[in-house]
């Protein structure tokens, strides 16, 4: 298999990963791992199977092909590792934008991303875990913005776990199951909407109060 080949299987894992089992036996874990760590890790592989890639490692753990506790640790320790990656290489970042006055840089809007980090980065750490995309640009943000340190390994721990843990064991009790295993997507995505709508009405509704307090 060339690399592009591989490239191919490793962008649709959730249809070959039943293959990649067979061809690298129990290295399937590290070639899992590297994947995650990659897409949460890097800001240039977002495109990266995440949700799928856990669910359906979920569903082959169930038909014995995996150890799930395995399964389960390394891709936490995956994700909690790609994130700090992720957050430690926006803190460089941030670091030369916060020390030099550039013209074409706002600093009282990046003083303004620190505060919503500090206030609200806890819930956008745990919910961009199960928003593609978005995951993987969340702790780079966080790092630019200086977000601190400490609160946010302590939320990039607790969305490792919800989402690892969430995922994988909804693959292996529900991964067989066709309607669950082809509508994935729209079924995390309704849940993350769920959580986030209440948080949004909420924002806006502290808004309004605000705004109308300013002209009263």
């Amino acid at each position: 298999m060339d690399f592009m080949q591989f490239f191919d299987v490793i962008l649709h894992v959730d249809k070959s990963l039943g293959f990649l089992i067979k061809e690298y036996g129990t290295l399937i874990y590290m070639v899992l791992f590297l994947i995650v760590f990659c897409e949460t890790g890097l800001v240039v592989f977002p495109f990266l199977p995440g949700d799928t890639l856990l669910f359906i490692g979920g569903a082959f753990c169930a038909m014995g092909e995996m150890n799930i506790w395995a399964l389960m640790g390394l891709l936490i320790l995956a994700a909690t590792t790609g994130n700090t990656l992720n957050y430690w290489i926006g803190s460089k970042i941030g670091e030369k934008v916060y020390s030099h006055d550039y013209r074409w840089l706002d600093q009282k809007a990046l003083q303004r991303t620190h505060a919503f980090y500090e206030h609200h980065g806890g819930k956008t750490i745990i919910l961009s875990r199960f928003i593609p995309i978005v995951r993987t640009f969340a702790p780079f943000v966080a790092g630019v913005s200086k977000m601190t340190f400490s609160k946010f390994q302590f939320f990039n721990i607790a969305g490792a776990l919800l989402w690892v843990i969430g995922l994988v064991s909804a693959g292996y009790f529900f991964g067989n199951m066709p309607i669950i295993r082809d509508h994935l997507n729209t079924i995390v995505l309704l849940g993350v909407g769920a959580a986030v709508i209440p948080v949004a009405l909420g924002a806006i509704w502290k808004l309004y109060r605000k705004l109308r307090g300013q002209k009263a």
